[in-house]
């Protein structure tokens, strides 16, 4: 147990901490703001959320796919399948008793590159900038997995 209280008075831990829950939280940000494209555009996905037209006429025009609703949804399914792994190698990272700065620095780098590819994914802005930035993010998550895996091998 006494190993449990060191880790949670870890600086790194601690920082993980903070930056985990920043990427974790502007996910679950991606939610509302796909509900809003909906709304906006006035394309929805499922026969029950089409209380909004009058007529079945109308109810057949908002029940579409729009291009910028995609577009949001595309985004929030690129954060699931990098921010989920990131948080889950970060505390195994956070395990192995790194140096403070170089742990700040790959979590730093992380969360830029999540919310630049956020932006660059709904501005849209031309591509190298989206590739680029899902890159940096996932070159952060590979060399803190090869920490974890070199510190801890056990074959």
């Amino acid at each position: 147990m006494a190993e449990v209280v060191n880790m949670i008075d870890s600086e790194v831990f601690l920082a993980f901490s903070t930056y985990a829950t920043i990427v974790i939280l502007k996910m679950m940000l991606m939610s509302p703001i796909t509900a809003y494209f909906r709304f906006t555009r006035k394309a929805f996905a499922n026969p029950e959320d089409t209380g909004l037209g009058k007529s079945a006429e109308e109810k057949k025009k908002i029940l579409r796919t729009d291009p910028d609703v995609e577009r949001a949804r595309r985004c929030h399914q690129n954060d699931l399948e990098n921010i989920l792994p990131f948080v889950l190698i970060g505390l195994l990272y956070s395990l192995t008793g790194p140096d403070l700065h170089s742990a700040l620095l790959y979590f730093r780098v992380f969360v830029g590159s999540r919310f630049l590819h956020t932006v660059a994914y709904l501005a849209p802005l031309p591509q190298p900038s989206r590739a680029l930035s899902w890159m940096v993010g996932m070159g952060v998550t590979f060399a803190m997995a090869y920490r974890v895996l070199t510190t801890a091998l056990h074959l």
